[in-house]
């Protein structure tokens, strides 16, 4: 039995325990959460009752692959700005194209995350997403409240716990990037997002967002786009002019409502407002990027150690095309012919990787005939194929109307990025095997032998 394993089975006998079951600490859990504002459409942003624990081995490997990667992916980033086949590659809107061509004023994104799976000593990364990871606020308030919860007390007697990061290193980043761009005084923020007329989980981070930046003493508030106006050189939202955007919003949701005049891209690209992050960050959300970081032809430049993590790390990763493309033994196939001959080992996913109204199929759950349809809709749409990486279920404790039961959930932890430099990962947690409305966040430690 693993150290880690050892943890998670004395974790939850303690849940067992008589005395540990009428303590209160799950009621106390529930309030805290309730006092903190991890409650989103009156679910919790947790619904486990234990933490995820990631070993010290396990986080050092994960800090420098992530390193390793993220420095590869703005690699990639600058060879497609500056190679339009490369960027063509990328399958952009023609307007998301413009916009990312435009100079922020500052480097590397603000915030990002790459998607990872941690299992024993492998890791995959699957995705990579250039937003605020919600994990940077979440999982910092998630493990204070779990790192007094009675249990974790009790680990804590017979392990060394460490929090895996906060949010203090978000706000050093936006405030370095306000100074790139030349911004001498204390800036007034803007956290924009369309109005909602309910609460959703993005109102929510907002409002968690607007609250960090308030309680460093920056002026900030909500904006929606339609409240934007700019004359004279400057970007107002209801009057008051506002320095830097925070982008809660993606370029593809913004460009179906407005054009390429609204207030905020002419500020934009005129270098009047800082926004945070900048539009050229939309090509990390594409697949398409994982192609490109796997192609044997774009990488080949690139320092050995970078080459080495991505042969590790991430899947083999081709956007779905009429046409040749090199399989992962290096061999030039027809690409359809290939998707189809190996289903089993793959999985069809959108190139975009927050659009959710597109479906994705893992081969090896869909029939012959499903899977056939499926290429050929890939073919069709903005879609990649990529290696399928096996589930790892992981059993949590949650609470089901006030008892204790046992899901298999897997999990993903997020290595968080500001400016390009890797500091600290937050965990998420997803049903195993189908929908289920067990999703959230899952506070993370670092577990260890106390010295």
């Amino acid at each position: 039995m693993t150290q880690l394993d050892e943890a998670v089975a004395r974790y939850h006998r303690l849940l067992e325990n008589e005395t540990v079951r009428n303590s209160g600490w799950l009621e106390k859990i529930r309030a805290e959460m309730a006092e903190n504002r991890l409650i989103v459409n009156g679910r919790p942003v947790s619904p486990v009752l234990r933490p995820h624990f990631i070993s010290r081995r396990q986080y050092t490997n994960l800090m420098k692959t992530a390193e390793l990667i993220n420095t590869a992916i703005e690699r990639v980033r600058t060879m497609a700005l500056e190679n339009p086949a490369l960027m063509a590659r990328m399958e952009m809107l023609p307007a998301e194209k413009m916009l990312a061509q435009v100079d922020p004023g500052y480097a590397a994104p603000v915030a990002a995350l790459l998607d990872t799976q941690v299992n024993n000593g492998s890791l995959h990364m699957t995705g990579s997403q250039a937003d605020l990871p919600a994990g940077v606020l979440y999982n910092e308030a998630l493990s204070s409240i779990f790192y007094d919860a009675l249990p974790v007390k009790d680990i804590r007697k017979r392990f060394k716990l460490s929090k895996t990061g906060g949010s203090r290193p978000l706000v050093q980043a936006l405030l370095k990037a306000w100074k790139q761009f030349g911004g001498s005084r204390e800036p007034v923020i803007g956290v924009l997002e369309f109005k909602q007329a309910f609460e959703t989980a993005e109102s929510h981070e907002s409002m968690l967002l607007v609250e960090l930046f308030r309680k460093h003493g920056y002026r900030t508030e909500i904006v929606a786009p339609d409240d934007l106006d700019y004359r004279d050189g400057t970007l107002y939202a209801g009057g008051a002019s506002i320095d830097v955007i925070y982008r809660n919003l993606r370029a593809h949701e913004f460009l179906m409502r407005f054009d390429l005049h609204h207030p905020l891209v002419r500020a934009y690209r005129e270098r009047r407002v800082c926004v945070v992050n900048s539009f050229r960050t939309e090509l990390t959300r594409k697949r398409a990027l994982l192609a490109l970081l796997t192609d044997p032809e774009v990488n080949k430049g690139f320092p050995a150690a970078e080459r080495h993590a991505i042969a590790a790390a991430i899947p083999w990763t081709r956007v779905v095309t009429l046409g040749r493309a090199t399989a992962p033994d290096g061999k030039t196939v027809d690409l359809p012919k290939y998707l189809m001959e190996h289903r089993e080992q793959l999985v069809l996913r959108p190139n975009d990787a927050t659009n959710d109204e597109l479906p994705s199929w893992d081969g090896a759950a869909t029939s012959e005939q499903a899977w056939d349809r499926a290429v050929r809709t890939a073919v069709r749409a903005s879609y990649v194929a990529q290696q399928r990486v096996p589930e790892h279920p992981v059993s949590f404790p949650v609470d089901l109307y006030g008892e204790i039961v046992y899901k298999p959930l897997n999990v993903e932890v997020h290595p968080h990025a500001f400016l390009g430099k890797i500091q600290g990962c937050s965990a998420r947690i997803t049903s195993a095997g189908g929908y289920s409305t067990l999703t959230g966040m899952a506070p993370a430690f670092i577990l260890e032998t106390k010295a």
